[in-house]
């Protein structure tokens, strides 16, 4: 049998970097809908402000989830 691709060490910082796609993306749409709504009603910038930085602070704690789940499932192998 042939081994096309080996990984030694530990996983755990491969497992972060694909956990962060998603919440990248996440806050990328929330930002894109902040600005589409401001620019379609610029009046109400301040009362869609709230759901930005709610949307925003949603998505970036699944990116922190996925960092201390990096650390807690470290195997240690070295």
């Amino acid at each position: 049998m042939t081994v096309l691709a080996e990984l030694t060490g530990s996983i755990s910082s491969v497992g972060y970097g694909l956990a962060a796609i998603g919440p990248g993306i996440g806050v990328g749409i929330v930002f894109a809908a902040y600005i589409q709504a401001t620019a379609r009603q610029p009046e109400s910038a301040s009362l869609t402000r709230a759901y930005l930085f709610m949307g925003f602070a949603l998505s970036e704690a699944l990116a922190l989830f996925g960092l201390a789940l990096a650390f807690v499932f470290n195997t240690g192998a070295a």
